[in-house]
């Protein structure tokens, strides 16, 4: 009996023993377990906090960095206008005699130096001026040592006064005919030193009277062309500038130095920024607005006389945070912006929180939650695309 009553108690014992071991086993399962999927939790959270973009696909996206912005985004009048150089800047080349075109040396868009030949011309009025010219001079050179001659005698008291006075007459009026086609060979461009000396010229060279570019060419090679008809046309663009059409409503408030900020179809996503250096006193009548003219700040080779253009004249000085439209996103209804950091041949974008305030334009004021640091680098453009891969990265690792 004794030897049952222990067997039974040493099975108990064993079934207690076992049972301690797989609830200890149980607990340490369940511990793994919660450490693995706090790790999961944690993975996931660390990669909603960034995009990563290769260099590839940074450029590719054309992407923009900088810094963030200072802006008027308050009290400004709205104004369009067109691109416009200065009278003085602009040419038309002409001939002033009828002529045929013998050769052209500039094409559309070529850019010439002032003086630089630009065509040349042909035709036999032309040989037929320095021939005239060139009997012009010599006939004023003969009439020359003939009045010298009779003034001589006139003053010595052998030479008779009317003799004298007719030799007077006659060079001054040969005189006046060779200055006279001198001044017309030197419109033509033609030497006046090489007629006299015997040389003839078959051509003429046309030049361009200002450095620009070639706007314009009307003819072709071989052409007879008119006195005075426009053959090119040359455009200096280094002073184009920004002339705005303000409404009579608003020209109290327009004054020079003010700041213009515009933008131009051609130029799409880039603003322009020009001071106003003139205000126009009286107004055209269809619309009825004065001219203002604003220098332009940031010139570019792109800049075509005759842009439609697009502007804001500044007009108060509220100076706020902004940023282009295309570098926020919205989400959850919050606002973010992306803040930009390289990393090696990768670019690191981070979503930062703002509170939206007035836009102007294509630019909205912010406010930052978190203030960044002074020399943070911000992504200006492509703000959705970056917050739908982020978004997307965080649906995948959910799975």
């Amino acid at each position: 009996m004794k030897k049952s009553i222990l067997y039974t108690t040493s099975v108990i014992l064993l079934m207690s023993l076992t049972l301690v071991s797989c609830q200890e086993n149980s607990k340490g399962d369940d511990h793994n377990s919660t450490s693995t999927n706090e790790e999961e939790t944690s993975d996931e959270g660390d990669h909603g906090e960034e995009v990563m973009l290769s260099a590839q696909q940074y450029e590719a996206l054309q992407m923009k960095i900088d810094t963030i912005s200072l802006r008027n985004m308050s009290g400004f009048v709205e104004a369009n206008g067109e691109l416009e150089v200065p009278p003085q800047n602009e040419a038309v080349i002409t001939s002033v005699m009828g002529s045929n075109i013998a050769s052209i040396e500039v094409i559309e868009g070529d850019e010439v130096k002032k003086n630089q030949v630009v065509a040349y011309l042909s035709h036999p009025n032309i040989v037929q001026k320095q021939t005239d010219y060139l009997n012009a001079y010599s006939n004023s050179e003969y009439l020359k040592k003939e009045y010298e001659r009779q003034d001589k005698l006139y003053k010595a008291g052998v030479g008779s006064g009317m003799n004298f006075q007719k030799a007077e007459a006659q060079y001054n009026t040969a005189k006046a005919m060779m200055q006279g086609l001198e001044a017309q060979l030197k419109q033509l461009n033609i030497s006046t030193a090489g007629v006299r000396n015997g040389t003839i010229y078959q051509r003429i060279a046309l030049r361009s009277p200002i450095g620009g570019f070639v706007q314009g060419v009307q003819i072709k090679t071989g052409q007879y062309v008119e006195p005075q008809t426009s053959l090119f046309e040359i455009v200096n663009t280094d002073h184009i500038h920004a002339d705005l059409m303000v409404f009579e409503k608003d020209v109290n408030k327009v004054k020079k130095g003010q700041k213009v900020r515009f933008s131009i179809q051609s130029l799409p996503g880039e603003e322009l920024s020009a001071e106003i250096y003139s205000v126009g006193k009286t107004f055209e009548q269809n619309p009825k607005a004065v001219h203002v003219h604003a220098e332009i700040d940031n010139k570019n080779g792109n800049l075509l006389s005759g842009m439609y253009i697009q502007g804001r004249i500044e007009v108060e000085n509220n100076q706020m945070q902004a940023f282009p439209v295309t570098a926020l996103a919205t989400e959850g209804g919050k606002s973010y912006v992306f803040t930009a950091e390289r990393e090696g041949e990768d670019w690191s974008f981070k979503p930062l929180e703002v509170r939206t305030f007035n836009q102007d334009g294509g630019w909205i004021a912010v406010n930052f939650l978190e203030k960044p640091a002074a020399q943070t680098k911000f992504a200006i453009n492509n703000a959705y695309y970056l917050m739908a891969e982020l978004k997307k990265g965080d649906a995948e690792h959910s799975h």
